[in-house]
């Protein structure tokens, strides 16, 4: 039995993100909703939740003794990213007059200062066209420029652009997805996605980590 640890630290979508997984998943694949680090270091798959402040993420995660977990298990095993656990993963974030992230990703997490400049407004809600920069396994059967589901106001800045595996544009370009060896990330919602975010999911829990 293959178990995917979906990890509980009171600020993700856990119910959507796991039935999500559940909806995708084969007879053979378990869905974990855990804040127990036992059960998360046990587990083939992890999945990284998170809506709301990064302030209030980081504590969370702190105060539950999961920080040094998920830092872990990011270069360890297959590891997804979601939305605010997402931004997380980077060095530093713009939001709450700056806070600390994982430092998984170096790099910052920034407002979107240029599409208030253009008018537009923010958060960034709705669906956008996401543009696969290179071949990946979690983009198998996924159409280039398939719309996905954002709701957010910073977006990421990794300082190494290689790790951008998906781009989106409002009011500048910016990462919607980012890769590295088994760890990948999205700004976007997977399970507020229809059909290619359940295929991204999917893809993902068929994933053993290798680019």
């Amino acid at each position: 039995m293959r178990c995917v640890a979906v990890i509980d630290y009171g600020m993700g979508n856990l119910r959507s993100v796991s039935k999500a997984l559940e909806a995708v998943a084969d007879n053979h694949t378990q869905i974990l909703v855990t804040a127990n680090p036992i059960e998360i270091r046990a587990a083939d798959h992890i999945v990284f939740p998170g809506v709301g402040a990064i302030r209030d993420c980081m504590a969370e995660l702190k105060r539950l003794e999961l920080d040094q977990i998920i830092i872990e298990m990011a270069q360890q095993k297959p590891f997804l990213g979601i939305c605010l656990g997402m931004q997380a993963l980077l060095t530093h974030s713009q939001e709450n007059q700056g806070s600390e992230g994982l430092d998984i990703i170096h790099g910052d997490v920034v407002y979107f200062d240029k599409a208030v400049e253009a008018g537009l407004k923010v958060p960034h809600m709705g669906w956008n066209e996401v543009e696969q920069t290179y071949n990946h396994p979690l983009w198998q059967n996924i159409a280039q420029n398939s719309r996905f589901y954002f709701v957010h106001s910073f977006y990421v800045q990794p300082d190494d652009q290689n790790h951008v595996s998906g781009r989106s544009h409002y009011a500048l370009p910016f990462a919607a997805a980012l890769a590295r060896e088994n760890l990948f990330a999205v700004q976007f919602h997977p399970e507020k996605s229809q059909h290619a975010g359940l295929q991204l999911l999917k893809n993902f829990i068929n994933w053993d980590g290798q680019s």
